[in-house]
């Protein structure tokens, strides 16, 4: 027996001294020196009484110790929980009681708040903040660097991601070592990263885009990455010219685009960009290959499941679509009433079947029984399409969807018009409550810098290229759409904020 992901993606550079993590304050860590840490984490967690199958949530700022927090997790054979940094005592407080945490790792500025909370609900709290400082890693550096690594199999836990939670209680999706590891190797083929290559790494860590992407990836390919606390605009352009490599969501790009600096001979040395966590802009991805020669690769993954489809590296990254489905993941287009698989050009909810998705609910087995059916395959929630060259697109979420006086709308198609309108910058499409059609459409826009959009002209251009149920029975300009740490609208909060636009008296 051995322990799968620490030994294929950590344990496999034991002794080695190249570098594995660049802080931008110009500290090098190499892949000894991080595996080091990681012991003595490991070491730490178990004097502290730690058993395999525990769960440690964590609430840090983003560090390589943050990182070796989590190596030390699976070498120690425990379920990582990484958690926002945006979340608030008491939501907190939801997190440690659901999933039994036995260790809470905070930052010292919240240890105070934190501690009669996971107290009271039986486990202990350690600090571990920005700079590497705190009560935890005092105990570690008291312990030796090496570690007997615990025994787990593929399909043991290796980690719980809690999705946003935007229609009720957020859910705890169990990750298993076999799927972090099919999913990262893939990937490493499929993008074709190598030992030689250089990430920038400004994503956050608490999340499967920044975690179980980028940082696995790097693991399993035995390249480095640029690891900086947050996306720093300046940092980035700094950066690139040392980088072979760059994941972001779509607004890191839209930004870089803003800076005159950003141009063609900053990135001539890049091999890749990557986009994802949000849909990038057919827009977007035109302006930046005309700024840099470059097309942004698309891909498409979620919590439950990390990635499913991508562009190709080699062939035709085509705007507005999220690729094919990746080596060894089935995806399919199905009715929601039904479940039967739709042709191709019809919309419906995504499905995918894997060894990339994941073991189910935690402590929710009636939700996992509603999301992942009994042949493997899982509810993604996501409404799309795949056309005529098999590329898979997505339309919206299933629960974005408006039904209108009997009709389905799907909010992508009337964004892409909106989008395409003089002064708009971007839009978000959503259904409100109306008393004569149940729902009716809501145009939200955001302007482009010092414009003015002609709402009335908008209306007009909608009427020329939508059918009638489709148009927009308001458009509202907005400053900026509300949108999560990994850049996607929330919607949510947009029906909250106008859902009495038509029904008040």
């Amino acid at each position: 027996m051995a322990n799968l992901l620490y030994d294929t993606l950590l344990g496999v550079h034991a002794g080695k001294t190249t570098p594995f993590l660049h802080v931008v304050d110009g500290t090098v860590v190499t892949h000894q020196a991080f595996l080091a840490t990681a012991a003595q984490i490991a070491n730490a967690m178990t004097e502290i009484g730690l058993k395999p199958g525990d769960r440690v949530a964590a609430q840090i700022e983003k560090s390589p110790e943050a990182l070796a927090l989590y190596a030390a997790c699976v070498q120690a054979g425990l379920v990582f929980l990484p958690l926002n940094t945006a979340y608030t005592v008491d939501e907190l407080t939801y997190f440690i009681e659901n999933s039994g945490a036995a260790l809470v790792v905070c930052d010292g500025r919240n240890v105070t708040a934190l501690t009669p909370v996971v107290q009271g609900l039986g486990g202990q709290v350690e600090t571990l903040n920005a700079d590497g400082s705190g009560t935890l890693m005092v105990r570690a550096q008291r312990c030796s660097t090496a570690f007997a690594t615990v025994d787990r199999n593929a399909d043991d836990l290796a980690a719980f991601l809690y999705t946003s939670g935007t229609t009720g209680r957020s859910k705890g999706a169990m990750l298993t070592q076999a799927n972090l590891l099919s999913n990262a190797q893939t990937l490493v083929k499929e993008w074709r990263f190598t030992a030689q290559d250089v990430l920038i790494h400004a994503l956050p860590i608490f999340h499967t885009h920044g975690l179980f992407v980028a940082t696995n990836v790097t693991l399993a390919a035995g390249g480095s990455a640029i690891f900086m606390p947050k996306f720093d605009q300046d940092a980035v352009i700094e950066n690139l010219p040392r980088a072979t490599a760059m994941m972001g969501v779509p607004t890191f790009y839209t930004r870089l685009l803003d800076d005159p600096r950003f141009t063609k001979d900053l990135t001539t040395h890049m091999r890749l960009f990557i986009s994802g966590s949000a849909p990038l802009l057919a827009e977007t991805h035109v302006k930046f290959e005309e700024r840099t020669g470059h097309r942004i690769l698309e891909r498409y993954g979620m919590t439950e499941t990390n990635m499913n489809t991508s562009n190709p590296y080699e062939g035709t990254r085509k705007a507005g679509t999220v690729g094919f489905p990746l080596p060894g993941v089935e995806l399919k287009i199905t009715d929601p009433a039904t479940g039967k698989t739709l042709p191709d050009g019809d919309v419906g909810q995504i499905e995918v079947r894997g060894d990339n998705v994941f073991k189910g609910y935690w402590q929710m087995p009636e939700k996992t029984a509603e999301e992942l059916r009994s042949d493997g395959f899982f509810i993604t929630g996501d409404l799309g399409t795949i056309d005529d060259e098999g590329y898979v697109s997505i339309v919206g979420r299933n629960k974005d969807l408006i039904i209108s006086g009997g009709y389905n709308i799907y909010p992508k198609e009337i964004e892409l018009v909106l989008d395409e309108q003089p002064g708009v910058l971007e839009s978000a499409v959503i259904g409100v409550p109306h008393p004569d059609f149940g729902e009716t459409v809501v145009g939200v826009i955001v302007a482009l810098p010092n414009q003015t959009p002609d709402l009335d002209a908008i209306i007009e251009a909608c009427k020329t290229s939508l059918a009638r149920f489709k148009h927009p029975r308001k458009l509202v300009v907005v400053d900026a759409l509300p949108r999560n740490t990994m850049g996607k609208v929330q919607k949510n909060i947009l029906r909250d904020t106008y859902s009495d636009l038509f029904t008040q008296p």
